[in-house]
C-alpha cells in the first residue's frame, strides 16, 4: 500500500520528482544570479521573479503567497525578495530568513511558511520553524507580520 504522504515515487538516488525540479529551479537562479551586473539589477529582477513564480500558482496558493508577500513587504521592508529553491522567498545580506511553499509545489495537503536559520526566531530551547497554511485568515496575517518582523530584526 502507497503512504498517502508520499508526493512521488523515489528513484534511485532517493529524490522525488518534485525534490529535483527544485534542485534544478535552485541551479538555474544561481546561473542567474552570476550573470547580472549590478545589484540595482538583481534586486529588481529578484522581485520581478518572486511576482512571476506568484502568478504561476493556482488559485488558493496564489492567494495566500500573494498576502504573504505584501505582508513580508509591509513587515520587514529590509528583507529582499528571490527565488530559492523556486519558491518566494525573503532575504536579508543575500541569505535566505523566510519563505512561502506552495501546496502543489510538493503535493503537500497544506501550503508552508518557513524560517530559516537564519531568522530571529529563537526561543528557549525550542521553537516552530514552519506553519502549515489552508488558507490565511486576517489574525494569520496579524501573526505572520509579527513573526516576520521578529525574523528580520
Amino acid at each position: 500500500m502507497q503512504d498517502a504522504n508520499k508526493t512521488t515515487d523515489t528513484t534511485s538516488d532517493g529524490f522525488t520528482d518534485e525534490e529535483r525540479g527544485a534542485m534544478k529551479e535552485r541551479a538555474k537562479e544561481l546561473r542567474a544570479n552570476a550573470r547580472r551586473s549590478s545589484k540595482a539589477d538583481k534586486a529588481a529582477e529578484d522581485e520581478a521573479a518572486v511576482v512571476a513564480k506568484i502568478a504561476e500558482m493556482q488559485d488558493s496558493d496564489r492567494v495566500m503567497a500573494e498576502r504573504f508577500h505584501a505582508v513580508v513587504k509591509a513587515s520587514a521592508p529590509n528583507l529582499a525578495p528571490k527565488l530559492w529553491y523556486g519558491m518566494p522567498s525573503y532575504a536579508r545580506d543575500g541569505k535566505v530568513v523566510c519563505f512561502f511553499q506552495s501546496a502543489e509545489k510538493f503535493k503537500a495537503r497544506y501550503a508552508t511558511i518557513g524560517f530559516s536559520d537564519q531568522a530571529s526566531l529563537d526561543e528557549g530551547t525550542m521553537w516552530p520553524t514552519s506553519y502549515a497554511l489552508k488558507e490565511l485568515t486576517p489574525a494569520d496575517e496579524a501573526t505572520i507580520a509579527a513573526l516576520v518582523k521578529q525574523a528580520a530584526s
